[in-house]
């Protein structure tokens, strides 16, 4: 029998269809056989393939555009090695709570347990990964499963956003679907569910924020989209605020409540914790009183799971992130805030004494014993040259530590919680084909740079006119300062000092290597001509791994019992003996 044609009829064309009524524009993806229905079925529709070189890029990249867009993303990769290769995509989207669709495929059901090519139970894998996972066998219910999985992975009415997971064998995919089974309101756009706060909640929650004397806001994944009615928040309120990775961006840097320097003194002396679509993970000391004292915390967030974690709110509010911001300033009305504004002045302006000593510190950083800059060098040249709208992915371990704290954005992707490094230039190419005609800047370790290194290669055939630049310092320097200060010998945490520019040449990217504080400006000047032209470009800058970074510092490589940092894990040591 030769390969047949793939039906308009079939069901791979009707999830075509679906995607694209749902308003999906690409799908980044890996070919293989057992998804080529679909594969095909997309390119008819109109839909967009990024075809990537590994699979975790495909979940990447649409982990990215849908943080980025506020959409779904879309992954498509192959049987068997296809899935398991994703998986730490998949991973990475469960934990950042990223509203991403992974589609594949299996052998044939008449080859089912029998040993087939790629034969694999892909659900048993990824269930514990994902919102919602299926392998669909009959044609007739592809639409009820792909509606299902992508409100799912949206989150809608309360659940927690995520990953969904639906693949099908391949005579499925094939198999044509009766029309009448075709529900168009299946096959229609579908609006996003927004949850609205209860009366009583805002009520609960005006009270304790109107009423505080040191008030702090911290925000998160939920917050996104929200950026507006969390600023008139914070200036009804006068309150103090801290991002975090998830949200970073959202207020802009100069806004009074901004005081990201001081992160460890506020969250010790707020009285009122706001939270909005944010965990209470280990960035935040999983709410612990060592760390926070004895503040009471309210809590706002568009599923239950972020209103309880670690930490239960005196009050909690469950709705959609800019509802619940917004209410509460109308609730409050003209009521006085009751912040002490002398606390409030007197931490802000210890925060930008602060900032401003760190970024003309990072102009002087004197090169390390080996004669290589200064991480902190690098970041300075990229604060200088990037636009007020630059896109900055950061990625890796001790450099991304230099990274989040030295270097600005107003949109901002980093690794998330899962620490999940090598999302860097994927990210980075997403962004590039999300958000034309905005830079975008991957700031990546040497060693991150290596996990999908190859997708450069990516960039080029897509023209993602994109900036990767690799901070080169030859190690996984983090782990290399543990093992010298902890056990006093490195083992298996050097790399070499490779060519990374070399390589992007070969791929056809303007690449340059930079071995001299002296030249970072006029290099990135001409890689961000580079990109303006339309051009994808790399800079491989060699810096020094004697540079200590503030995570190599605070113990997080060694992995404290009881908190995530050495002086957090002291004080809840403290707190716990009374």
């Amino acid at each position: 029998m030769t390969n047949p044609q793939i039906s308009e009829r079939s069901a791979a064309a009707l999830v075509a269809r679906f995607l694209k009524a749902r308003g999906v524009d690409r799908v980044f993806a890996l070919c293989g056989g057992h998804i080529m229905p679909m594969w095909m079925r997309l390119d008819a529709e109109g839909i967009r393939i990024v075809d990537v070189r590994d699979e975790r890029a495909a979940v990447y990249m649409a982990h990215a555009h849908a943080e980025l867009t506020g959409g779904l993303g879309v992954a498509m990769v192959t049987a068997g090695p296809g899935v398991t290769n994703a998986m730490t995509g998949i991973a990475n989207a469960y934990v950042a709570r990223a509203p991403v669709l992974v589609l594949s495929g299996t052998p044939p059901r008449a080859q089912e347990n029998r040993g087939a090519l790629q034969d694999m139970v892909h659900t048993d894998f990824v269930r514990p990964l994902t919102r919602y996972a299926r392998t669909v066998r009959e044609p007739e219910l592809v639409l009820q499963e792909l509606d299902e999985a992508v409100a799912r992975a949206l989150g809608e009415a309360g659940g927690e956003p995520g990953p969904a997971y639906l693949d099908f064998p391949v005579d499925t995919l094939r198999a044509d679907v009766p029309a009448a089974v075709q529900l168009p309101e299946l096959l229609a756009p579908k609006p996003r569910h927004r949850l609205r706060p209860e009366p009583e909640a805002i009520d609960a929650a005006v009270e304790l924020l109107w009423s505080a004397k040191r008030p702090l806001v911290i925000s998160g994944r939920g917050a996104k989209g929200a950026g507006p009615q969390l600023t008139r928040l914070l200036d009804a309120l006068g309150a103090l605020y801290l991002d975090t990775g998830e949200s970073r961006g959202l207020v802009a840097e100069d806004h009074p409540g901004v005081v990201a320097a001081m992160r460890g003194s506020v969250m010790a002396e707020a009285d009122v914790i706001l939270t909005v679509g944010r965990r209470l993970d280990f960035q935040l000391a999983y709410g612990s009183p060592a760390v926070f004292g004895a503040a009471r915390f309210v809590r706002i967030a568009d599923c239950a799971a972020e209103l309880r974690d670690n930490r239960r709110g005196a009050a909690e509010i469950l709705a959609t992130p800019a509802e619940a911001l917004a209410a509460l300033v109308e609730r409050a009305g003209d009521r006085p805030p009751a912040v002490d504004r002398d606390w409030a002045r007197s931490v802000r302006e210890k925060h930008q004494a602060r900032a401003d000593k760190l970024v003309a510190s990072m102009r002087q950083a004197p090169d390390g014993p080996d004669g290589l800059m200064h991480p902190n060098r690098l970041i300075a040249a990229l604060r200088e040259a990037l636009p007020a709208d630059a896109i900055v992915v950061a990625d890796g371990g001790d450099f991304l530590s230099f990274a989040r704290v030295g270097l600005p954005a107003s949109t901002y992707l980093d690794p998330g919680s899962l620490g999940c490094i090598g999302v860097g230039t994927p990210f980075g190419v997403a962004a590039s084909l999300a958000c034309p005609g905005r830079t975008v800047v991957v700031a990546t370790g040497d060693g991150a740079f290596g996990f999908n290194a190859m997708e450069i290669d990516t960039a080029a055939r897509h023209h993602a006119p994109l900036l990767i630049v690799v901070a080169n310092n030859g190690s996984w320097a983090i782990e290399v300062r543990d093992q010298q200060e902890t056990h006093g010998k490195v083992v298996g945490t050097r790399l070499q000092f490779a060519d990374h520019a070399g390589m992007a040449r070969a791929f056809g990217l303007h690449a340059e290597r930079v071995m001299q504080a002296a030249d970072l400006g006029p290099a990135i000047a001409r890689a961000l001509a580079a990109v303006a032209d339309g051009q994808a470009a790399l800079l491989d800058v060699l810096v020094t791994p004697d540079a200590a970074s503030s995570d190599a510092k605070s113990g997080l490589a060694w992995v404290p019992d009881l908190q995530a940092l050495g002086a957090w894990d002291e004080a809840e040591r403290a707190w716990r003996r009374g």
